[in-house]
């Protein structure tokens, strides 16, 4: 009897030690913090006008859940930026001409990035999706409202400044940087229409469809806690 009890003790403690080494290894996840803020160049990519790219600016606040036991980070943040973009027209319907026609447009975005860990936190490959509002074009100079857009007749400056406020982006890039100074490079597409709500106005009755995808390339420089 007492031998059959030696027995069971022996299992019981191979079998209490053999699931205290096979249980996972817990690891701290590490919040951070990081603020920053760069320049913009601001396209849309469209067949309906001729543009060219302006400069702007951005500043971002962003969250970062740092799993060090993943070959990736997760971040979540708001980035507001002004950007500017030429549109060329002229002054006279019958004229022939090429004046530059420059907007402004404010966008606030809010993404969701994974940030990819090759070396590390040294250096990061950043993708993600975007939510993204923004303004209206508005004419940096309000003398130009009644130009008129080139490779249209009768299509006027001021007809084009309300287009689609409410976008779905996708940004790509990288972070490069040492303790708490960072520098990103990134490149977001908008994956939707942003031209779309032209194709609702009176003026587009007779015309192509409007078409077009936001292009933006954002530097900034990063500190975080």
């Amino acid at each position: 009897m007492k031998f059959r009890q030696r027995i069971l003790l022996v299992a019981l403690t191979i079998g209490f030690v053999t699931l205290s080494h096979s249980q996972r290894r817990s690891y701290d996840i590490k919040n951070g913090f990081a603020i920053g803020g760069g320049l913009t160049q601001f396209d849309i990519n469209t067949d309906n006008f001729e543009t060219k790219s302006g400069n702007g600016w951005m500043v971002h606040a962003t969250a970062t859940a740092d799993l060090p036991h993943k070959w990736y980070n997760i971040s979540y943040g708001m980035q507001l930026s002004q950007n500017t973009i030429e549109i060329s027209g002229r002054q006279q319907a019958t004229v022939l001409a090429d004046e530059a026609i420059e907007y402004k447009l404010f966008t606030a975005q809010v993404a969701l990035l994974m940030h990819i860990k090759p070396f590390q936190d040294h250096f990061t490959i950043d993708i993600g999706p975007m939510l993204q509002y923004n303004s209206k074009l508005e004419l940096e100079n309000d003398e130009q409202e009644t130009y008129f857009i080139n490779n249209y007749d009768a299509l006027l400056a001021e007809d084009i400044s309300d287009i689609s406020q409410f976008n779905i982006n996708g940004a790509i890039g990288a972070t490069l940087g040492f303790g708490h100074f960072k520098l990103r490079a990134q490149y977001i597409y908008g994956f939707t229409n942003i031209l779309d709500k032209l194709n609702d106005q009176d003026f587009a009755n007779g015309l192509e469809k409007f078409e077009g995808n936001q292009s933006m390339l954002v530097f900034t420089a990063l500190i975080t806690f």
